[in-house]
């Protein structure tokens, strides 16, 4: 009597199934309905069993069928005990154990993926419901747990963190010419594109705290709430990159607001965005791309829309402050910090590209190269500008002493220091044009020194004595080739350059000379006097012109001023070449006609080694009352 005995066994067991499942009733319920099929299915076995009970074969399939039928409700069992634990779990939430939360939920899709599949048993769709409106509860947790935890772990990177993030050879100046020069042309210094300097990622979130994050992200991604997700991450990472850019200094500056300010605040400004722009992409932007990558892993479809959106605002401002500054009105001191900005875009250009290479990003990057582009363009405009300001320059100050004037100094400094930025601005001559950037930077300083020496030969024609006129040409020409043959111009410009322009210095040299001192030597010459030369009163008469004519000299000349050594002794020693040799004749011959007679010094004031003395006072620069003392 096998069968009654599995009947009463399956009874027991079905009575004990209804009494586990009274805690919860809506899955009680459904379980019910369940059993009451099994029931009914065993009822009508039994019932069409009984006749064939003498037959073996029928007893052994029944006992199969039996069996299936119990195995199919253990399995729904374990389901339903499954679904009750997963329950507990997701009521208590994830704050106390997020993993076990975690397995709860793939549990609670495993069983939703059961019952799915065995939709035909009775009360399965109550179950299904009840499956999933705890899911749906359960992700819901699942995102107030994510914000909170993104929340509390996102925090303003302090300035003094990213300061300890950049490398020691970059501190101090937010110039870094060596460094930016070997890395935008590695062939000029291999050396030092190897040792190009390696920035340190600020920690954003606390590495422990990743994994869960992205866990947390994924399921909700899984679950269809990728929205919600974008949301939350968008605002808590945008809004704290935001702010640990404002305290490092960053403010969003307009065209307006630029064009206000004091040279001095603007400039000031621009070399603190130099380092702002350097900090940010290197370290700030690099940074959120790490995080952003490591916490929406899996989640490809939003990650780069979600690093585009987290970082816009703050791309937007530091770009717009460059944009001011391109679009700014022009001026010649602008060229310097316009190279620096353009140098330091060429400089952060390929991690710009690596960092937004997403599509998402597209546009920031077309940004970036716009504004590259833009203060190149802006740059070459000035370079322009200063050829033409040099070449008109009108202003009227007057060196009185013949000395190198400031337009001189200023422009060959200028040009100096745009010698700092050669691979600059050859890498910008190609923004515009493809012809040899060597080639095309010669010729841009040419130009510059040309219209500088036309500026200056306009500005001589201010002197009335044209000694003067003289003087200050060569003072200023031979300022522009000692300045070029010191620097790295000379090998721009060639030694033909240098070689014209000393012979342009040497031309002035001697036309000063003759304008200054021909009148004088007359004096010293005895030209158609026939035989018997001179008359007494003639001499006197030489003597006393040149006396007068030598003070004038000495009292006017010393004022003037040959501010390099070298070119004034020589051109002392040039002066002494000629009249001291003809003083000594022309007083070895006619001084005894003098000396015999009253008052010799009247007219002889002076000894050759008095002249000599005299002449070493010219070109100091000293005032007619130094000059007495």
């Amino acid at each position: 009597m096998g069968l009654p005995q599995t009947m009463v066994a399956l009874r027991e067991r079905a009575e004990f199934v209804r009494e586990s499942l009274q805690k919860s009733q809506t899955v009680t319920d459904n379980m019910v309905v369940i059993l009451g099929s099994f029931d009914h299915r065993l009822s009508a076995l039994e019932t069409a069993m009984r006749p064939t009970q003498i037959r073996t074969h029928s007893i052994r399939r029944a006992h199969e069928n039996i069996d299936k039928t119990i195995k199919a409700a253990e399995v729904i069992l374990d389901q339903f005990d499954l679904t009750r634990k997963a329950e507990a779990k997701i009521l208590r939430g994830p704050h106390e154990d997020l993993e076990s939360y975690l397995e709860a939920i793939d549990q609670l899709k495993s069983n939703v993926k059961f019952f799915s599949s065995n939709a035909s048993f009775k009360g399965c769709d109550g179950v299904l419901n009840h499956a999933n409106q705890l899911l749906a509860k359960a992700i819901s947790k699942l995102e107030d747990e994510f914000r909170q935890l993104l929340t509390n772990y996102s925090k303003p990177v302090e300035p003094d963190r990213l300061f300890d993030c950049i490398p020691q050879s970059t501190k101090g100046s937010p110039k870094v010419q060596s460094d930016s020069a070997a890395a935008k042309n590695p062939a000029d210094n291999p050396n030092k594109a190897l040792d190009a300097p390696i920035y340190t990622l600020p920690t954003l979130i606390p590495p422990r705290v990743l994994p869960l994050l992205h866990d947390l992200a994924l399921q909700m991604s899984q679950a269809g709430h990728q929205q919600q997700l974008f949301r939350t991450y968008r605002d808590t990472r945008a809004s704290v990159l935001e702010q640990s850019l404002r305290k490092l200094g960053v403010e969003r500056l307009t065209k307006d607001d630029v064009q206000k300010m004091q040279w001095e605040v603007l400039e000031s400004k621009i070399g603190n965005w130099i380092h702002y722009m350097r900090i940010a992409v290197k370290l700030l932007f690099a940074g959120e791309k790490k995080i952003c990558d490591q916490i929406l892993d899996g989640a490809d479809n939003l990650k780069d829309s979600c690093f585009a959106e987290v970082t816009v605002n703050s791309m937007s401002v530091l770009l717009s402050f460059g944009e001011a500054i391109a679009k700014s009105k022009r001026s010649p001191e602008k060229l310097f910090v316009l190279l620096d900005m353009y140098e330091i875009m060429r400089e952060l250009h390929p991690e710009i590209e690596l960092i937004f290479g997403s599509k998402p990003c597209a546009e920031m990057r077309e940004a970036a190269v716009s504004l590259t582009k833009r203060l190149a363009l802006t740059a070459q405009e000035t370079f322009g500008d200063f050829e033409e300001a040099v070449e008109k320059d009108a202003t009227k100050t007057a060196v009185l002493d013949g000395t190198v004037h400031p337009l001189t100094s200023y422009v060959i400094n200028y040009v100096k220091f745009l010698f700092d930025y050669q691979s600059t601005l050859k890498q910008l001559f190609q923004e515009f044009d493809a012809s040899d950037p060597d080639e095309q930077l010669a010729s841009v300083t040419t130009r510059i020194m040309q219209a500088l020496q036309n500026n200056l030969d306009g500005k001589s024609k201010q002197y009335k004595d044209p000694a003067l006129t003289q003087l200050f040409l060569m003072n200023n020409v031979h300022y522009i080739v000692r300045s070029v043959r010191r620097s790295e111009a000379k090998d721009l410009l060639g030694d033909d350059w240098v070689q014209i322009h000393r012979r342009i210095v040497q031309q002035h040299a001697n036309q000063y000379k003759r304008v200054s001192w021909a009148k004088i030597l007359q004096c010293l010459t005895v030209q158609g006097e026939g035989g018997g030369g001179l008359s007494r009163a003639m001499v006197k008469d030489r003597f006393k012109t040149f006396n007068l004519q030598f003070e004038e000299l000495h009292q006017r000349q010393s004022q003037w001023t040959v501010p390099d050594s070298e070119l004034r002794e020589s051109l002392r020693l040039a002066v002494a070449e000629v009249l001291l040799p003809a003083y000594r004749s022309f007083l070895k011959r006619f001084g005894p006609m003098i000396e015999n007679g009253k008052n010799p010094t009247k007219y002889i004031r002076y000894t050759p080694e008095d002249l000599d003395h005299m002449l070493n006072e010219f070109f100091e620069g000293k005032t007619w009352n130094e000059q007495k003392r």
